[in-house]
């Protein structure tokens, strides 16, 4: 089994970087094509009449305009010219899953919240490319590198995720909730983080190769996030009996809130470091998953 497939990617990417001047000119192209898509879907929403998804795509692409840049200076920084796009030798994977756009442009239920659904699921599908790049590449700068963008966007998935959570409570008036409900039992994160431990022990088995080492890897560091989660997130009982992707989601969502909620610099720095791993962990169950 390839160390990392889709779900996430739609195929294992065609081959590996052989040097850093190759993959600034794939990222900045990768980061270009998104932000070009982003802006025809911005356009096009505007066309009918949909102002508040334009403004979203609107966004997005400006961010990923942001992305380029970004791009552009590291490799003036480290190689002292912009990106070649002549050295991009193999097809990029979609920025932009092709199925959901066209969702975007025919469905009359797409709301903002859907809209960051995407974007977030299209920044983890570009982690899981340069995690596979990194993981697989025989140059160390190369490898390297690979590793700082993987991490670049796990940071754009938090910052997405945060803007979908927000526009799924704009877009849901919890003063409708009905208040006489009784609140079911609560568990903390590190029930939930040893249930993943079990979970993830069950998916090694079923493993061979490079994923299963790797999901050997990814149960020990669950353990080790159990033990620093004890007594953060609340999060219903039943959510043990949930799967590891739901668990593995939720999570990264509690990890995520309780760091905006956190007025304490080292309670914080703990949170988003639990994010940062769970977001990377939730990206990986997702490319096991099958097609």
């Amino acid at each position: 089994m390839p160390f990392l497939r889709t779900s996430l990617l739609s195929a294992e990417p065609a081959g590996v970087l052989k040097s850093l001047d190759e993959l600034f000119a794939l990222a900045h192209a990768m980061e270009q094509e998104a932000a070009k898509r982003y802006d025809a879907l911005a356009e096009e929403m505007r066309g009918q009449g949909k102002d508040d998804l334009a403004d979203v795509f609107a966004k997005l692409a400006a961010a990923e305009r942001e992305h380029v840049d970004s791009v552009t200076r590291w490799s003036q920084s480290r190689r002292g010219k912009n990106p070649d796009s002549a050295l991009v030798r193999w097809e990029a994977p979609e920025t932009l899953d092709p199925e959901a756009a066209a969702q975007v442009r025919t469905s009359r239920l797409m709301t903002p919240y859907r809209a960051l659904a995407m974007a977030v699921r299209n920044e983890e599908r570009a982690f899981a490319f340069w995690s596979y790049l990194a993981a697989y590449s025989d140059d160390a700068d190369v490898k390297k590198a690979s590793e700082a963008m993987a991490k670049e966007e796990l940071g754009h998935v938090a910052t997405l995720r945060k803007e979908r959570r927000r526009a799924y409570h704009h877009e849901h008036d919890r003063s409708s909730a009905d208040t006489s409900t009784p609140r079911p039992p609560q568990i903390d994160a590190k029930r939930l983080e040893l249930r993943l431990v079990a979970q993830l022990g069950d998916i090694e088995q079923r493993l061979t190769g490079p994923a299963a080492v790797r999901t050997r890897d990814m149960r020990q560091q669950t353990i080790e996030m159990a033990a620093a989660a004890a007594g953060l997130g609340s999060f219903p009982a039943s959510m043990e009996q949930k799967d590891p992707l739901e668990i593995a989601e939720a999570l990264v969502d509690g990890y995520l809130d309780g760091a905006d909620r956190s007025s304490d610099a080292a309670h914080l720095e703990s949170l988003q470091h639990l994010a940062e791993r769970a977001i990377s962990r939730l990206a990986w169950l997702r490319s096991l998953a099958p097609n």
